[in-house]
Order: C-alpha cells, then sequence, then structure tokens
C-alpha cells in the first residue's frame, strides 16, 4: 500500500521560503529504523509522522539524525496537510499526542494556524567552556532551558544576523543541545528575531524553529512586559511569527504552504 508524502514550507506563505518539513500519514505503526530512513532520504530538518489515534494523531519527529521530542514547524506543517486535505475541517482542533505530552493546533480567522505548546522558561548560567568562542559573539544574557537549549541574547539585530558559528567547535561541548541567539529591534512590526543552531542533532542552522519560541516567548515577555509578539527568524529562509504567551503555555502561530505531494512505496 502507498502512504501520502508531503514536503510543506512552514513559517511562510511562499514556497522556498521558511522552513521545509516532510509529513508522511501512516496505515500502521512503522519501525523506528524505518521512519530514520525515510528522514536521512528526506535530508530536512524534519520529517513528521502521523497515525491516527482515538480522537487524534499519534505524531513524531526525526531529523536526519535522530528523533526529537518536540518539534514546532513540523507539528505547523502536520496541521496544514490535515486542514489542506480535508482530514480536519478549518474549524476543528488538531490533536497530536506526542512525546511532549498533548500538543493541539487550530485554524484562527485570518487563515494561519496557531500551535499550543508548552512553554519552556530559560534560567541565568554560566555559559559552558568554548560556548561563546564557537558562537563568536558576546552576549548581554546566556541562559539555559531544562532541555539543554542556551538562549543567548545580544545587543542588536545586526550582531545576530552577523553571527557566524563555528560548527565543528560548536558541535564538540557536549553540555550544549542547540542555541538560539536573539535580540529586540527596532523594526516596527516586529519585537525580536532570532537564529538557531543544533548541529548536535544534525542540524547547523535551521530555518525557522517553532520550539525554540518556547524559550523566546516568556523570556521576551518578562524583558519587554508584553504576553503578545510578532517575531522574525533571521536565516537565509526567514520566516514569520505571531506569539502569545498563555501561562505556562505558548501560542505559536505561522502559515504555511504545500510544495509538493509524493506516494511512497
Amino acid at each position: 500500500m502507498t502512504l501520502p508524502l508531503y514536503q510543506v514550507d512552514a513559517f511562510t506563505s511562499q514556497p522556498f521560503k521558511g522552513n521545509p518539513a516532510a509529513v508522511c500519514l501512516l496505515d500502521e505503526q512503522r519501525p523506528d529504523p524505518w521512519m530514520l530512513a525515510l528522514a536521512q532520504e528526506m535530508n530536512l530538518s524534519e520529517t513528521a509522522f502521523l497515525l491516527p489515534e482515538a480522537d487524534g494523531y499519534r505524531l513524531r519527529w526525526f531529523t536526519p539524525a535522530v528523533e526529537v521530542s518536540l518539534c514546532g514547524h513540523a507539528t505547523l506543517a502536520s496541521a496544514h496537510i490535515l486542514y489542506e486535505t480535508g482530514r480536519l475541517a478549518p474549524g476543528d482542533t488538531a490533536r497530536f499526542f506526542t512525546q511532549s505530552g498533548l500538543l493541539t493546533a487550530a485554524t484562527r480567522p485570518d487563515g494561519w494556524i496557531e500551535l499550543d505548546f508548552p512553554a519552556n522558561p530559560v534560567e541565568p548560567v554560566e555559559p559552558p567552556p568554548g560556548l561563546l568562542d564557537a558562537l563568536g559573539v558576546q552576549p548581554s544574557f546566556v541562559g539555559r532551558s531544562s532541555n539543554h537549549t542556551y538562549l543567548v541574547e545580544l545587543a542588536s539585530a545586526a550582531e545576530v544576523r552577523r553571527a557566524a558559528p563555528d560548527f565543528l567547535r560548536l558541535r564538540s561541548i557536549e553540555s550544549v543541545r542547540a542555541v538560539v541567539v536573539t535580540s529586540a529591534t527596532q523594526v516596527p512590526g516586529c519585537d525580536f528575531i532570532s537564529r538557531f543552531f543544533a548541529p548536535q542533532m544534525g542540524i547547523n542552522e535551521d530555518p525557522v524553529t517553532g520550539s525554540a519560541h518556547t524559550h523566546l516567548v516568556p523570556y521576551w515577555a518578562a524583558r519587554l512586559g508584553q504576553t503578545s509578539f510578532t517575531a522574525y527568524q533571521a536565516s537565509a529562509r526567514g520566516g514569520d511569527l505571531h506569539l502569545r504567551l498563555l501561562g505556562n503555555r505558548v501560542g505559536i502561530a505561522g502559515q504555511a504552504v504545500t510544495v509538493f505531494t509524493a506516494l511512497l512505496k
């Protein structure tokens, strides 16, 4: 039996922008090595696997190297496919059972899809040896989340854009799962920008990272004294996000566009 396979650009309304993810709709549970092999074949930052279950879908995410416990852009891509193919009506809530618990997605009146994710605040820490040298930056703040993602605030958006990490050195720091660099902006309609580096997970720079904003939203809420944000991830492809702090949850809204559809034998 063939399986539907989609490639979706997430956090953008334009093909070939935002963050590409593959979405595979399963008919039964497949072995982990098979899913990892497909992720390696797709060679994208994430491949999502959806399996109908009870009143929702079991959702798992694989990079070309490992399974991850949370991925924003591939969740957005998955919800987009469920709505676009009519498996869910526009007013329905998408329910995903994941390693990070129940995640939901819903369409907004403007057509954007909003994800409901757990917030994961960072705590101030001393940077581990070698981190700042590997990033080549001088930060105003360094924090770490519970999953060993480091948040590094820089003085300006220009510094965020200029950052040129040494990925070999960054990959060698075992205590660092990933790094998000960020700054506030003076651009009307954009509260902050960021970039995300995760060479230990096989992703030197991720184009647009929904899960990084589970750290960024509570951080900037405390820094700026607000709970709603418009943000931009300043990778080469770039992507736009509308964000809300909802107590201990984060609303992460974006657009998505299907690039191609295939049938997997």
